[in-house]
This record gives C-alpha cells, sequence and structure tokens, in this order.
C-alpha cells in the first residue's frame, strides 16, 4: 500500500464488521472513506478501517480494553491518532462474542454522549 493511502476491507472484514453491528433503532451503517462506520445519534461508535475494527469508549473502557493482548489505539494514518477509539485484538474474529461486549459497551457510550445535529442543523434524535 502507498504511504497515506487508506486501507480497503476485504469482503471478510466487511461481513465481519456487519457481524458485529447491533440491531438498534438508533444504529445506521454508513459509508466512510472507502471503509464503513456504525452511527448511533449522529455518533461514530463503530468503525471498520482495513482489517482493523475500531471502538470508541470512555476513558475507563479504553484503559480497560487497552490492557488486552492486541488490542491499541486507533490511527487514522501515521500520528493521526482518534483519541477515543481503541482497535479490537485481531484474534477476537475467532470470538465474536468476545467483541461484540465491547461494541455493546461502545453503543451504549455513543447513546449517552449529545446527539450530533443532523444536517439541516437538527438533532438527530429528540
Amino acid at each position: 500500500m502507498k504511504p497515506g493511502a487508506v486501507p480497503r476491507p476485504t469482503p471478510e472484514d466487511l461481513e465481519a464488521f456487519d457481524a458485529l453491528l447491533p440491531e438498534h433503532p438508533e444504529v445506521t451503517r454508513k459509508p466512510m472513506f472507502g471503509n464503513v462506520a456504525g452511527f448511533a445519534a449522529g455518533q461514530m461508535f463503530l468503525c471498520l478501517f482495513g482489517d482493523r475494527i475500531a471502538v470508541r469508549l470512555d476513558e475507563a473502557a479504553r484503559q480497560e480494553l487497552l490492557t488486552e493482548d492486541g488490542a491499541e489505539p486507533f490511527m487514522a494514518g501515521p500520528g493521526r491518532p482518534m483519541k477515543e477509539y481503541v482497535v479490537l485484538p485481531p484474534a477476537w474474529r475467532g470470538d465474536p462474542a468476545r467483541s461484540a461486549e465491547w461494541v455493546q459497551r461502545s453503543l451504549s457510550y455513543a447513546l449517552s454522549l449529545p446527539p450530533k445535529p443532523a444536517k439541516g442543523g437538527k438533532a438527530s434524535r429528540g
């Protein structure tokens, strides 16, 4: 891959992401820079970046997840950390229930945040 190029997911990566995306009335799946992300009330809480799946968590949960072997802070590129996101350990692909627990925690965190305004200036949840 060229330096600075955005990694692209494989069909298997997309399948793994979709299997983790919760069925919830507030959740939407949107394309993001050639990848995909999950949003709740306008807040991104789950993203796929190439073969990496990252969740958005509060500080305490981030620190807890970072103690797991293979978890790491999410970087959208060299020197471009996304401060509230942690990459799920790649080995967890074989244990979807373990990843799903963290995705649910991420969804709960996103729903606790103020809703982001929808296009046109109206909040996406009221």
